[in-house]
Order: C-alpha cells, then structure tokens, then sequence
C-alpha cells in the first residue's frame, strides 16, 4: 500500500538575535540554521492497516505527513504509495488519498457544510450516485444530519471535525492521513471519531496513519505503533509487544469482609486500605495475579477483585524514556 524508504527532509531556518538591532542587521546578512526534520525513515503499510505514528513535538510526524501526501518533496529517499510517487504523480494521487489536519480547514468557513461537499464532489469528479452513496454512509455512520446544512462557524469543534473527515472520505480514498484529528474535541466527540474510523475501516479496509498526542486515540484505534524522535525511527511493533515489555506491574484492587489489620503481600506495594477494601500495585517480575489472590485468601474472605494495567500513557511515556526522547 505504502512504503518509504531512506526519506530525510531538511529545512533552512533563518536566525535572528533580539532587538531592533538585529532586525536591521538581518536585512543585509542573514545567518541561517538546519533542522534535519527526517533522518532516514523507512517503513511500510499494509492494506486495511490503522497504524499510530506519535512522537513528541517536533519529531517530524507532520513533515512525514506532507511528503506521504505530496506536499512536500523530500531531500532523498522514495516513496511509493498505491504505485505511485506522491510528488510525480501529484495529481492522479491525490484521488485516491484524504487527508485531515487537526488544526486547518478543508470546508468552506461561511457557506453550509453540504454545499462544501457538492463543491469537492465536482472537484474530484465523484459520479452522483456514488456520492450519494457515500454521503449516506457517511452521515449515518459519523451523525452528520443535525448539522449538515450549517456553515462550519456555527457548529461545535466536534461537529467541524467530523465534517472534516467526511469531506475527506468523500471521494472513496483508500488511504487516510489523520493529523491530530482529535485536538481540542470533548470526550463525547472524541469516542464518536474513534468508533467512526474503526466502523469505516472496517466496512471498507481503508488504510489510516493516525498522528496524535492523546493516547487513548492510540490504544482505542491501532494495533501497531511507529515512535519517530527528532527526525529518526525508533521504534516500529505492537501495542502488545510493548505493553508486553513495559508493563512491569498491575494494580489490584480487592474488597473483603472486614478486616481491620492491614495485610502484607509479596511482590506488592500497598497502596491503601480500609476494613473492606485495597488496593496492591504489584510487581510483575516478583509475583502474579493469580499467587496474590491466592496469597491474600489465606488471610481475607475476599468479596471481589479487579486488575488493570498501567495507563497507556506511562506505557508510551516508558518508550520515549527508553529511546532518551
């Protein structure tokens, strides 16, 4: 579906000092710094693939974007998406792309939301009873209706970017860039972009990078993560594998008949305690579940019991440590 390989972009920015001094200095002698945006990044996307691809600001996530979607042309490298070259073959590429950044607009400000998609439908020479098709989809599938003939100003920033990628899917893309698709949004609109991808990818295997700092969009959407720092890859696997490695403990939480005296338990830390209920952080390495229950039914007539992983935040925090980022 999609692979680069080797691509490295860098970018000349100019440098100037404080003061109106050297403002009017730069006029007539600029100094200039690099910035190697991307270092040599290869990787490949199946068809049908959700894949996140985080990293902290600045690590070249959107420049990835660009040259992926062909607006930006890179300083070496190639790549292939759909068997083309997304900067030589711009125009008939991007027919078969969508593409939607969190913080810029591909819908009309002041004109009503529908009559932006009957303007993309021309753009992109969609045959109406596909549009149609789509569109009804579309608007069943991501709860278009109640805003659909409302100019983007006046709705909510959840219902903006929802309009926003159903303008981007439009056309029947079959591979989805989604830049930060979620900032900003409430978690009522957040859940309803999330099951919207997952339901569209599933009916039509479409393909979706997914950049995004929130995690949760991570852990509900994709089964694989790419990690890119400062311009190099870092990492590339499952969510799994990595929860795999760095999930070195679990919280257990039980509640009991009372009991007032606080119960020890190997290979855990107690965290609280009350007559009826508490909470153990256990270490994976040292103990498991199953021992500390059976561990602290010697001691309690326990009630019920539950278990949960660290966040997927700490898990994604402990591969940006381990690669010093």
């Amino acid at each position: 579906m999609i692979t680069l390989s080797g691509i490295s972009k860098t970018f000349r920015v100019a440098k100037r000092g404080k003061g109106a001094g050297a403002a009017f200095k730069s006029l007539f002698h600029r100094e200039y710094r690099h910035i190697q945006a991307l270092d040599d990044i290869s990787f490949s996307i199946g068809r049908g693939e959700i894949v996140g691809y985080i990293g902290p600001n600045g690590a070249g996530k959107s420049t990835t974007i660009k040259v992926m979607s062909g607006i930006l042309v890179p300083d070496g490298g190639d790549c292939r998406a759909l068997d083309m070259c997304p900067w030589k073959d711009r125009r008939e590429y991007v027919r078969h792309i969508g593409v939607v950044f969190g913080q810029r607009t591909q819908v009309w400000w002041d004109v009503p939301i529908i009559d932006s998609f009957e303007l993309l439908r021309d753009i992109y020479k969609v045959p109406r009873a596909q549009y149609k098709r789509t569109l009804d989809l579309l608007v069943d599938t991501i709860g278009l209706s109640e805003f659909l003939h409302t100019p983007p100003r006046q709705v909510s920033l959840g219902q903006r970017m929802r309009a926003e990628i159903a303008a981007a899917l439009l056309h029947g893309p079959e591979l989805l860039f989604l830049d930060e698709p979620t900032i900003g949004l409430d978690a009522v609109s957040k859940l309803s972009v999330r099951q919207f991808i997952k339901d569209i990818n599933a009916q039509t295997k479409l393909t979706v990078l997914l950049t995004t700092h929130d995690q949760n969009d991570i852990e509900a959407l994709t089964d694989r993560i790419i990690l890119i720092g400062k311009g190099k890859l870092l990492h590339d696997g499952s969510l799994d594998a990595i929860r795999q490695h760095f999930e070195t403990y679990r919280t257990l939480t039980v509640t009991f008949a009372p009991h007032a005296a606080p119960v020890p338990l190997h290979g855990a830390e107690l965290i609280s305690w009350s007559t009826e209920r508490a909470v153990y952080r256990l270490d994976t390495a040292a103990t498991t579940v199953s021992a500390a229950i059976g561990e602290l039914g010697q001691s309690l007539r326990l009630l019920d019991m539950t278990s949960a992983s660290p966040p997927v935040e700490e898990i994604i925090a402990g591969l940006y440590r381990e690669h010093g980022i």
